[in-house]
């Protein structure tokens, strides 16, 4: 790896900071012998660190239209957070599906495009905008991935997240001065939605730093509403709530990391497209990614991998792209290294796998068969 840093001359010292042993609430340190035992201490302190937003007194989940569309029964879901708009999401599963089925919580991603959310991992009408046409295309083989799962028999559940489609920050709501010459309309023209993005792209660190002066981080907003999203899919009489799965590519690999390290519910994980190390992002790689995945402190008491190493042993899948913009190559094979060992010490060798494929950043079709295959052998019933 090149010895220059994202901090320049400061990079020695930042590579002292970022060290070489596990911290301390990483079960690859030698002060922890017992998964029983570590993974309270380190769940505990991580809820401490991300410090997620209240979200009782939450609406109950409103069904709204419901049809068929090819070959999947569609239905059109919301719910009210106690902050913001409403959230929208859709349920896809086999039309005429019978009994509880295993349900995945399939987890959009971010990708530059914050104007809509659930369509850009799905395809519910012959009519699709060419914005989410053109980021299938570039980031999932032409393929929605949630509708193709859903067609293997699952009741795959679909929200959008904070700041993304139905969550968006709208450009009404927010003072002139930040505007940037940008109006609100109510548009689904490509050209809007591309000012839009842009928008928003620079709105970030802006929206990022007022959550941060009100004692929450974005990682912390996006896990409570994910954890709502995840009791919601649970709780419905049409999915059996013992087997439940969740992934998604980027940002929803790291949405992926976040609620799988934390939940026991999610029995099956597939994190795509977002597995490093702090260093590579402290060192090399901090300018490819939004704030939505820093939490400050954690990086002194756990690794970027041991978030998701708390879940061992449960079955994790980590997919990776061997020629990915986002991040260094040796530090995904750290990475790798890293929840190896913790599920080794576990116990759990087998239970674990990590994927290299070539290409940049995607989660194409031999990725979603890979994936696919892996919820499969988990989730099916046996």
């Amino acid at each position: 790896m090149s010895s220059l840093s994202m901090l320049g001359a400061y990079g020695s010292w930042a590579s002292s900071l970022a060290g070489e042993g596990p911290n301390f609430l990483s079960f690859r340190h030698t002060h922890w012998t017992d998964p029983a035992a570590w993974r309270p201490a380190a769940r505990r302190r991580f809820r401490e660190r991300v410090a997620m937003p209240d979200t009782d007194g939450a609406g109950d989940v409103r069904t709204g239209r419901q049809y068929e569309y090819d070959g999947l029964q569609v239905e059109e879901l919301s719910w009210q957070l106690p902050y913001g708009p409403r959230t929208e999401a859709v349920l896809l599963k086999p039309a005429g599906a019978q009994g509880p089925l295993p349900g995945v919580l399939a987890l959009h991603d971010h990708g530059g495009h914050k104007f809509h959310g659930w369509q850009k991992i799905t395809r519910t009408d012959d009519e699709q905008n060419a914005v989410n046409i053109d980021h299938q295309q570039r980031a999932y083989g032409s393929a929605p991935w949630a509708n193709r799962l859903a067609r293997r028999g699952y009741a795959v559940l679909v929200h959008d997240a904070f700041a993304f489609g139905s969550r968006r920050v709208r450009i009404a709501d927010v003072p002139a001065a930040i505007r940037d010459g940008m109006e609100e309309i109510e548009s689904e023209d490509p050209a809007y939605i591309a000012a839009y993005n842009r928008w928003a792209g620079g709105h970030e660190s802006t929206l990022a730093k007022s959550l941060l002066s009100a004692g929450t981080t974005w990682a912390g907003v996006w896990l409570a509403e994910d954890l709502y999203a995840l009791e919601a899919l649970c709780g419905r009489d049409d999915v059996d709530g013992q087997r439940v799965g969740i992934g998604g590519l980027s940002g929803g690999g790291l949405r992926t990391v976040y609620l799988a390290g934390l939940d026991d519910r999610v029995r099956c994980a597939a994190c795509v497209g977002m597995m490093t190390t702090w260093r590579d992002l402290l060192l090399h790689k901090s300018h490819t990614h939004t704030w939505m995945i820093y939490v400050p402190h954690l990086p002194t008491e756990m690794d970027y991998p041991d978030i998701l190493g708390m879940r061992t042993p449960l079955p994790t899948l980590v997919q990776n792209n061997t020629e990915d913009p986002l991040f260094s190559l040796d530090e995904m094979r750290r990475a790798d290294v890293m929840l190896r060992q913790v599920y080794e010490k576990a116990g759990a060798a087998g239970n674990y796998r990590c994927a290299f494929h070539a290409g940049e950043h995607k989660f194409d079709i031999a990725m979603q068969e890979e994936a696919f295959d892996w919820f499969d052998r988990w989730l099916a019933e046996s």
